[in-house]
């Protein structure tokens, strides 16, 4: 039997980007206090029940303190137990005198237990990644407002293709982070439920009262309360996986514009700047994207690490042989990338560096063939679209060989009826943007309504 270990695996990911409040939901000590705040909602449930009496509930909710369990002594027997319950309920009986030392997990199974602190957990770290969320998001919206007329390429495929603004380009991130805002509260609903069936889903142990038992103690934990076991059933707890790892996927997607567009052959934005910050020990001119970095690496990670939760929904029968296990291990390092990279969106966002003259001098980067669309739809509704595409991608085509404009060469192609069409050739990218205003005003008002909506 192995021997447990009283430290913890040092982490750099999370030790240099993560974030405190998480780490606090998930610690040793949080994740015990929650385990003994059941077994206390547990007693007075039972209490009102009449299953117990009132003065017996009173005693053991009075022994669920941390203060009554050995960590140490805990951990050490749990690897025996291969669960931390059953010594867990010792150690608060041993601090009881006799009567109601022998009440304590009157009814309740192991998972019971662990599975309702884990519903609490679970909807403490979802409130943590809603307030993470809103920080990023409330970054971006001041991004979006600022920049709703800078002009910038939009890129498909990597390549320049029409104009937009920056500020349009982040409206569409941040409808998106407006999505996942509802899709955290909808698992946070989800999450929040509690489990008290006993030993094989039936109830059997508490008879009768099962069912009040099991509403009170929900009620006195701020939890759903449901006619049917979950035991085995682990859609929820995916749920909250894919939930923690969408959030650090659409923080990766800004994360990855970021260093795209601070390359040093585009440096369009920058992440904010200090003394050292992103520095090389080798190449002092360097000032690398570390946060960007640090959440396309949390991204990557929990997106791997979600997966293993499907795993977990194969449990058979009436208890799960090994597929309960593998939450233990995800769960709480998706809540910890979750956070940590939502926390470093939002102040890489907050203190990005926006640099509008280098977006309008990439413009130009090849002659104006960024404003070819625009031309072949100025002349296709007196040429046809495909003759209008034909004459502008030949046009395009001489442009980059030779290195010339675009309306240059358009203007050597055209014919005298197409030049007249075409008028002066001078398209400019302001005049090309679309609904750009719209956009970016959809995104705003989209993203503060739900915001007063979900409050």
């Amino acid at each position: 039997m192995a021997t447990p270990r009283m430290t913890q695996t040092f982490k750099l990911l999370p030790e240099l980007f993560g974030d405190g409040g998480m780490a606090d939901v998930f610690s040793a000590e949080s994740t015990v206090s929650a385990w003994l705040r059941v077994e206390a909602a547990l007693a007075r449930a039972q209490a009102d029940a009449g299953v117990l009496t009132e003065s017996d509930a009173e005693a053991i909710a009075g022994a669920c303190v941390l203060t009554n369990i050995d960590l140490e002594r805990l951990w050490r027997e749990a690897v025996n137990v291969g669960y931390p319950i059953l010594p867990l309920v010792r150690m608060i009986a041993a601090a009881l005198p006799e009567g109601p030392n022998g009440r304590v997990h009157y009814g309740a199974t192991t998972q019971d237990i662990m599975d309702s602190a884990l519903s609490l957990q679970m909807g403490e770290a979802l409130d943590r990644l809603l307030v993470l969320l809103g920080e990023f998001g409330d970054a971006l919206s001041r991004l979006v407002e600022e920049h709703a007329g800078t002009v910038i390429a939009a890129r498909t495929h990597a390549q320049q293709a029409v104009p937009t603004t920056f500020g349009a380009k982040i409206a569409v991130l941040l409808a998106e982070v407006t999505r996942q805002r509802e899709r955290l509260r909808a698992a946070a609903r989800t999450v929040r439920i509690v489990s008290l069936f006993g030993a094989g889903g039936t109830s059997a142990a508490l008879g009768a009262q099962a069912a009040t038992v099991r509403k009170g103690m929900a009620l006195r934990l701020g939890l759903r309360t449901t006619d049917v076991p979950w035991h085995v059933a682990r859609d929820g707890v995916v749920e909250f996986g894919v939930a923690c790892a969408g959030v650090t996927a659409t923080a990766a997607r800004f994360a990855r514009e970021v260093v795209d567009l601070s390359r040093t052959e585009v440096a369009e934005v920058r992440e904010a700047g200090g003394h050292h910050r992103g520095a090389s020990s080798t190449m002092p001119q360097k000032a690398n994207p570390i946060g960007c970095e640090a959440i396309i690496g949390m991204s990557g990670t929990a997106g791997a690490l979600s997966s293993a939760l499907f795993r977990a929904m194969e449990a058979g029968h009436e208890r799960a042989a090994g597929e309960w296990q593998v939450e233990w291990y995800v769960v709480p390092q998706l809540a910890e990338l979750g956070a940590g990279a939502l926390a470093t969106a939002a102040q890489v966002a907050g203190g990005l560096r926006v640099f509008p003259q280098a977006m309008r001098d990439n413009l130009e980067a090849e002659g104006g063939l960024i404003m070819a669309e625009a031309y072949m739809m100025r002349l296709a509704p007196a040429l046809g679209r495909e003759r209008a595409h034909d004459l502008v991608y030949e046009a395009a085509g001489r442009a980059r060989a030779e290195r010339r404009t675009l309306a240059e060469t358009l203007r050597e192609l055209a014919t005298p009826g197409d030049a007249a069409v075409l008028g002066e050739l001078s398209i400019t990218p302001d005049s090309y943007l679309g609904d750009v205003e719209a956009i970016c005003t959809a995104a705003l008002a989209a993203w503060r309504k739900e915001g007063v909506d979900g409050e």
